[in-house]
């Protein structure tokens, strides 16, 4: 019988795609070769390119499973209904799991590392880092409108501005994070940030 060829029967996309992901995040696109990807998702380079495309498509869908883990974890908190202060507290420490939860160390957060460096240069990976972070900062405009409503924050509280400067210190903690400032310099700045965005 010939030897077969591609992708194993146990072949679990998500899986496969999850493995891809982390190797990705920890290293970058630049960096990451094709032989760690095999190695990673146990995959031969032919079922990788049959599964996923070149490794620019596999780092794009890498990327997008990424956003859509992080979306589910943000919209079970969005969804809560929690006081304002309490919403903003598990918000910065899902984040700040996320940039600590490297096997290696803290690899902060995979948006960030592609705004520095492939959306520079590639006009798809630049439009779905831009639709991340607009993402992002439309829920927090929406919630602090909600907090306004419900008196938490004043009527004059300027919610786009607070939202842009919620993204923001998200965005700079997982700079922080990856660059190994420790976790509890990085709360201090976290809860700075919540004392000024609630007390508008």
């Amino acid at each position: 019988m010939p030897k077969r060829r591609g992708r194993p029967r146990a072949y679990d996309p998500a899986l496969a795609l999850t493995r891809a992901m982390d190797v990705f995040w920890r290293d970058g696109f630049a960096a990451t070769s094709l032989d760690e990807l095999s190695a990673a998702t146990g995959m031969n380079r032919p079922s990788l390119y049959g599964a996923f495309g070149d490794k620019r498509e596999l780092y794009i869908k890498a990327y997008q499973h990424y956003r859509e883990r992080a979306r589910e974890g943000m919209a079970e908190l969005f969804g809560a209904g929690l006081p304002l202060r309490t919403l903003l507290q598990r918000c910065f420490a899902l984040a700040l799991d996320i940039y600590f939860s490297g096997e290696e160390g803290p690899r902060g957060c995979f948006t960030v590392i592609t705004a520095a460096s492939d959306a520079v240069f590639d006009a798809e990976i630049r439009g779905l880092v831009q639709t991340a972070v607009r993402d992002m900062d439309r829920a927090f405009a929406r919630t602090f409108e909600q907090a306004k409503a419900r008196g938490e924050l004043s009527p004059s509280a300027d919610v786009e501005a607070l939202a842009s400067l919620t993204t923001a210190t998200i965005h700079t903690v997982a700079v922080r994070a990856r660059a190994r400032v420790p976790r509890k310099q990085l709360e201090a700045i976290v809860n700075g940030a919540i004392e000024l965005i609630c007390s508008r």
